[in-house]
């Protein structure tokens, strides 16, 4: 009773902080893009706040539980395709938005292609990010299910209605200082418990192991870091949900430094959740459901203050992502959907209840669909092979050259991900040799892009 008490007076707290930056959402600028005045701390603590997600702690922890230290793979790849985003994307894109006035990504790419380029990858976003946004809530049920025995769907519940109360409330002004909060809770919870954890270890490393000669090899088996590898860096590079933030820095140095630091986080962290995994499969080896380690970890292995503190930082993890991901959504649905193809002359405070209210529908839908996935990761790899496969050609081409066309980068979307999910399925996911279906996906991507530019520019000159 008393973790679900802490969790009562956390989610009160996150939910309390959302009504009061509400004041300063006027219009919609403050709503999607707290007005362009995020400097490097708020950019900072936003950005890990949703990157510290349930992935990267229930789903991870899950993972190190199964596969060892390898795991270290799966918020590391994060980190490194963050890394690379401080320094080329994210303040090459910001000037562009901050010159043009854009909101989204899909105002960038209407502005780059068309409206046409816009629409598809508004869909396909909606269709993933709802994935992941379940994810995040099926690891808050999990919290709920071993801290209080509380049921998958009620868990679901009950993260839906706390992520898009403070949200809708405060968008991102609210979200970045709840995020702050939240970083704070995180980092504290899960650097006592790694402490002490690591304290308690010196009987550890002998019962119920696998395979120590590939659980403890920080490569694993060598092809299960490559995967997570070209899954997860190129998400991390082009993420609606993580540009749009990028698109409310202050300048290109806050966007540098606030990226960069982020990125070094999730470099380090990557460490505590593997660890986390492999100490609950020593202590509890026989687990059905391997997402339930850290949660059974951190109520059965530490003592009931410093459990409260880390189960208050598994419950910030994943609804600080939750609220990035209604971010990603009701932004992309109320801009990239509602004001381009239903009521162009919306003005802005019918915007802002048309994001609230998308909030709140995308909320109830996440849940609907977090009661019918199985796991954690499963969610989330759906939305990242998608958002891989369906936006880092396009993206990327938009930035570095004026050549792409229109038609090629619709042509690029259709080819990438028709051939990943072609792959994955007739591999099983296992993909051809050491190429993983998404590089095969985008490597097809590229050659189509590639031939209906030429085929364009040819067609232009005769």
């Amino acid at each position: 009773m008393i973790f679900l008490t802490i969790l009562i007076a956390y989610g009160a707290l996150m939910i309390a902080i959302g009504v009061i930056a509400s004041r300063s959402v006027r219009a919609s600028g403050d709503f999607f893009v707290a007005g362009r005045n995020l400097g490097p701390g708020l950019l900072f603590s936003t950005l890990l706040a949703a990157n510290i997600g349930a992935g990267s702690t229930v789903g991870a922890a899950g993972l190190g539980y199964r596969d060892g230290l390898s795991a270290w793979w799966w918020v590391g790849s994060a980190g490194i395709g963050s890394m690379i985003l401080a320094f080329t994307v994210g303040p090459r894109i910001w000037q562009i938005a901050r010159d043009r006035g854009l909101y989204t990504v899909g105002d960038y790419l209407e502005f780059r292609y068309d409206r046409r380029v816009r629409g598809i990858i508004a869909a396909l976003l909606w269709m993933g990010s709802l994935t992941i946004l379940a994810g995040q809530l099926i690891a808050i049920a999990w919290i709920l299910n071993v801290a209080a025995g509380i049921s998958k769907g009620m868990g679901c519940a009950i993260g839906a209605g706390v992520a898009t109360a403070y949200f809708a409330f405060g968008g991102l002004p609210g979200a970045a200082r709840v995020n702050a909060l939240q970083l704070i809770i995180k980092l504290a919870g899960f650097g006592t418990a790694f402490v002490f954890l690591l304290r308690m270890t010196g009987e550890f490393f002998g019962r119920a192991i696998p395979d120590p000669q590939v659980y403890f090899n920080f490569f694993g088996d060598g092809v299960t870091p490559l995967k997570y590898l070209v899954l997860l860096a190129p998400s991390f590079l082009v993420s609606p949900g993580l540009l749009q933030k990028i698109f409310g820095a202050r300048d290109a140095q806050s966007v540098r430094l606030g990226v960069a630091l982020n990125a070094l986080c999730l470099l380090a962290f990557a460490c505590i959740p593997a660890f986390f995994g492999i100490i609950a499969h020593d202590r509890f080896p026989d687990l059905d459901n391997r997402e339930l380690a850290l949660p059974t970890l951190l109520t059965q292995t530490l003592p009931v203050w410093l459990g409260g503190l880390l189960l208050g930082a598994i419950f910030a993890a994943e609804v600080s992502t939750a609220d990035a991901v209604l971010f990603m959504l009701s932004t992309s649905l109320s801009k990239d959907l509602y004001k381009t193809f239903i009521k162009p002359a919306a003005d802005d405070r019918t915007l802002v209840k048309v994001a609230r209210a998308t909030a709140i529908s995308c909320g109830v839908l996440g849940a609907v669909l977090a009661m019918l996935l199985p796991n954690v990761i499963s969610a989330l790899t759906i939305f990242y092979t998608l958002l891989a496969a369906g936006l880092t050609l396009p993206l990327l081409a938009g930035l570095y050259t004026r050549a792409v066309t229109p038609r090629a980068a619709i042509t690029a979307i259709i080819v990438s991900i028709a051939a990943t999910l072609g792959v994955e399925l007739a591999t099983s996911g296992a993909g051809f040799g050491i190429w993983p279906p998404l590089v095969l996906g985008l490597g097809a991507g590229l050659i189509a892009m590639i031939a209906t530019t030429a085929t364009d520019r040819q067609f232009k000159r005769g």
